[in-house]
């Protein structure tokens, strides 16, 4: 659920600080007053576009903060987007959006992190569904219609399986059409290929013999002055009696004729120990480095010889040798698919069909699993449009097979709607009453309200274009999501309002000379006197009307 939403300077909004309840929750005020701005913080919130017109006029920047409480299993599935994006996780459960706009510029975050706008709408795009009186024309939508069967259907590991059979047998099938479409190599681009091959394997580099090429060449070609260097420092070390080891090991003598008449001697004699040993190892290693330098001329001229090779091929086909092979691979693959391109297409043509079989298993498991649900989600739905005012309505979820399996399945769906008695059922689409699409999909919504795991809906003005008993059977449809989700309805209607679980009211006033919107929850009198400005009227009867709305059926 929305646990905190922070809006400063955005349009007549301020400064505001809501901290909305759960269940089914009312806002009102009169036109003007500021509502759309509320919804349009949540929008930006979820990643909508802005720009600088949205600034408060006289300011800088405007801001909007979001904080959501969300169940353990959402955390899970979110944590992992966010790991995967190098952003903070939720903790305890809470996720906090946060975003920006300047005249220059917007910025949003995400845990106090910095993210795109594109992860923003990835990682929102779950957590709050915005209907508003043109917004159910996507309903209008076969793709919308198949993905309201599928939650309804609850088969979401039957999808991601067909799914994923989809994209292989995708990949093969483009496979085998690649290669049936393209031309046979010519015979000058076949030498070419040849000679490449045959040049880079020729030269029979190996990757540990690259990987210290250039150090040992530079060795061998230097090793007359290295060893004007090494012999005098190896002699210096151990060479004669006035050496440095055969010198230390007469003070060890010596020491150890000291130890044994005093034994504190042996205390700093230990630290000559350890150079003595160390001297003895830096010996040994110079005898072998000098050793090493004794490269003729005929090794020196082989390794300049390799060293002039790599270079040559790497002018041409990589900046080292693991391009240069990968390039080779590259060029073999290219002979091999040519030289024997007759039985790669029968290889091919078997990996494409042994794909598509599991796709169509995976497409008849899934076909199946709609079908199911199709005739139970057209009475659930039928139940709740019954309730919407849609007393003699006929609805039908048809399942239309396609030519070829497509992303989403082996088929499309129609959702087809018949509101008055005596008329055939036609495609949503084709409805054309803006109160009618509201109450459908609101019916829709109910039919999936188990389902859903969308924590907040908000309802803008959706109960427009309807009569006052029709718009109370609204408020307690809503109401009655309001016990899964969090609900949060935007009305000019007294009959939806009343059923709120608790009841906003955003005005606009004048502050420092400035036009400001404020928004309160109302509940007793003040309630009364809102749902009284509502009715359009005054008086006793007024109010008595307003206190009997107030009563739950």
């Amino acid at each position: 659920m929305l646990a905190l939403l922070k809006i400063r300077n955005l349009a007549l909004v301020d400064e505001l600080a809501w901290e909305p309840e759960a269940g089914f929750l009312g806002i009102t005020g009169e036109t003007g007053a500021g509502k759309s701005v509320i919804m349009g913080g949540i929008a930006l919130a979820l990643g909508e576009r802005a720009d600088k017109s949205l600034i408060r006029s006289g300011e800088s920047q405007c801001s909007i903060e979001a904080l959501f409480q969300l169940p353990a299993l959402q955390v899970d599935r979110l944590n992992a987007r966010l790991d995967g994006a190098g952003v903070s996780p939720c903790d305890d459960g809470t996720l906090l959006i946060r975003r920006v706009i300047t005249v220059s510029g917007n910025r949003q975050f995400i845990n106090n992190c910095p993210v795109t706008l594109n992860l923003l709408r990835d990682v929102a795009g779950g957590l709050v569904d915005m209907h508003h009186p043109e917004a159910h024309r996507s309903l209008t939508s076969q793709e919308r219609q198949l993905g309201l069967l599928d939650a309804y259907a609850g088969d979401d590991v039957l999808l991601a399986s067909y799914q994923a059979a989809y994209r292989l047998w995708i990949a093969a099938r483009q496979a085998h059409r690649d290669l049936m479409e393209s031309e046979m190599a010519n015979e000058r681009e076949l030498d070419f290929l040849r000679h490449q091959v045959d040049e880079i394997e020729s030269a029979h580099f190996t990757a540990e013999e690259v990987a210290g090429l250039e150090e040992r060449w530079q060795r061998a070609r230097n090793a007359s002055r290295l060893r004007d260097t090494a012999v005098p420092m190896a002699h210096l070390v151990d060479g004669d009696d006035s050496s440095l080891l055969p010198t230390l090991h007469r003070l060890m003598r010596g020491g150890r004729d000291l130890e044994r008449l005093d034994a504190s001697a042996s205390a700093w004699l230990a630290p000559l120990e350890n150079v003595i040993d160390e001297l003895e190892v830096l010996s040994d290693t110079l005898q072998g480095y000098v050793q090493e330098l004794s490269a003729g001329s005929e090794e020196i001229a082989r390794l300049e010889e390799r060293v002039a090779l790599l270079d040559q091929l790497k002018r041409k086909y990589g900046s080292d040798w693991e391009e240069i092979e990968a390039h080779c691979a590259a060029c073999r693959k290219r002979l091999d698919d040519v030289d024997n391109r007759e039985d790669r297409l029968r290889e091919l043509a078997a990996i494409e069909q042994s794909r598509r079989a599991e796709l169509m298993e995976a497409a008849h498991a899934l076909s199946s699993a709609r079908r199911r649900a199709a005739v139970p989600l057209g009475r659930e739905f039928l139940m709740h449009a019954r309730h919407l005012g849609f007393l003699q309505s006929q609805f039908e979820v048809q399942l239309q097979p396609l030519s070829e399996p497509g992303p989403s399945g082996a088929e499309c769906v129609e959702f087809l709607f018949g509101p008055n008695p005596g008329e055939p059922l036609k495609p949503l689409r084709l409805i054309a009453s803006s109160g009618e699409m509201a109450r459908v999909m609101l019916a829709l919504k109910s039919a999936l309200a188990q389902q859903d795991d969308t924590p907040l809906l908000i309802f803008d003005e959706i109960d427009a274009n309807v009569g006052g008993e029709i718009a109370r059977a609204v408020g307690m449809k809503m109401r009655e999501l309001g016990h899964n989700h969090q609900v949060i309805a935007i009305t000019h209607f007294p009959q939806v309002a009343a059923l709120a679980d608790h009841h906003y009211l955003i005005s606009k006033g004048v502050r420092s000379g400035r036009t400001v919107s404020h928004l309160e929850e109302v509940s007793g009198d003040r309630r009364v006197a809102e749902l009284m400005r509502m009715l359009g009227t005054g008086g006793t009867a007024a109010e008595a009307h307003a206190r009997e709305l107030l009563k739950l059926p």
